[in-house]
Formats: C-alpha cells, structure tokens, sequence
C-alpha cells in the first residue's frame, strides 16, 4: 500500500473519529533552552505528565537563567546536572550532558539559534550520532521549538493500525502522518498532538503525557 493510499485511511479514521476537532490547540514551544534540553532528554518512557512535566516545569520556573545554553551551563556548575533534572539514573543524565555538549560545540546558545540548527538535515544528524537518540527524539525535539515534524511513537502506531495501516517501518508512517495531516488541512504537529491526545484519552488517563504530542515515548522506535 502506498504512503499516500495509507495516509487516506489514516485521515478517514481521523475523520470518524472527530480526532482533530476534539483537540483544536497543542502545547506552545518553550522558549528556554535547558527545559528543552531536559524535556527530550527525560521523556522516552516515562508518565509526562507526572514525571517529565513537572521536572520541566520546576526548570523554567526555578532558573531562568537556563533559557540559554550558557546560562544553564552557570546553574548546573552550582547544583550538579543531578540536581537540575531531578534525575539520577545514569542513562538520562548522560544523554542530556551529550545534548548540551553538542550544542555548545555547535555554538547553540538560545531558542532562536536552536531553532534555526535543528532545521538542517546535517545538524540533525548530528544529533543521532548521540547513544540513545534516533529520529523519534530528533523529531520529537523539533517539535519542542515549534518545527512541524511528526514523531512516530506508538500512540500513532497504535492509531496508524486502528486505521488498517500496519506497516511498522518508521519513515514510511512519518510519511503517512504526514501526509493525512496534509489532506486535512492542518500542521503536521497539531494532528501528532491530536492523534497522542486521542488514543492517550481511549487508554485512560493514567498514561497521558502533554499535548505537542507530549510527545513521543521512545519506547517503540528507538529513539
């Protein structure tokens, strides 16, 4: 079945469903680097909502300073990168400092010039070269700045199978979300949003994340 033919399911199953009309907003971007940084660092399998949100949350508001990469470079020589994220497990701590790392080598320093590295195909494998980081987690962090990307996770797996799309290959089901959200008219990352929103909503509560597609657990695809 072509992306396209597939993508037609995807959008009639939307369509059903009312999923784009029962979530007509998603998260904002957050303009602070270092609750970015945190947000894809921490949130491959893990409850958004109660664990990653509120970690991120307590960074914008307990260090402002960390809105730009070297600000947040001043917090963590003072308190330890343990202590910035709430999180002491190695894995997720190491694959931030790498983030951060790469950036600062790549002279990143705020949104804006973040936002402007990530859309270079380039820079963006830059980041997959990091253990642990795969397209999910680029996309997904693309989504953070505001990019209109779509992160395959399996929220939209789920909902790509509900639809009769049961290819597991993550390009071709990028392309076909892609390619629905196109047919309906709206951005890519609202119906991510929506589609996460929707199935989030059919398992029930205890498994929400947030709306940008709150984004992508990386449990399915790694990252």
């Amino acid at each position: 079945m072509s992306a396209l033919s597939s993508a037609r399911l995807v959008v009639q199953l939307a369509q059903e469903k009312g999923v784009v009309g029962n979530n007509l907003s998603y998260r904002e971007p957050l303009y602070h680097v270092g609750a970015i940084l945190a947000d894809a660092a921490l949130q491959a399998g893990l409850n958004y909502r109660t664990v990653v949100k509120v970690r991120v949350d307590r960074i914008v508001q307990d260090f402002p300073e960390a809105a730009t990469l070297s600000g947040m470079f001043s917090a963590i020589a003072t308190i330890g990168v343990t202590e910035f994220l709430r999180w002491h497990h190695h894995t997720k701590v190491s694959r931030f400092v790498c983030l951060a790392e790469l950036l600062r080598n790549e002279r990143v320093d705020d949104f804006h010039q973040l936002r402007t590295w990530l859309q270079n195909p380039a820079c963006r494998e830059k980041l997959r070269e990091i253990h642990g980081v795969g397209p999910k987690t680029v996309h997904y962090l693309c989504g953070l700045v505001g990019l209109d990307f779509v992160a395959v996770d399996r929220h939209i797996r789920a909902f790509a199978s509900d639809a009769g799309v049961a290819a597991a290959d993550y390009d071709f089901l990028q392309t076909v979300i892609s390619y629905a959200a196109d047919l309906l008219g709206i951005s890519r990352r609202h119906f991510d949003a929506s589609i996460w929103t929707y199935v989030s909503n059919q398992r029930g509560a205890s498994q929400e994340p947030t709306t940008l597609q709150l984004l992508f657990d990386e449990s399915v695809a790694v990252a």
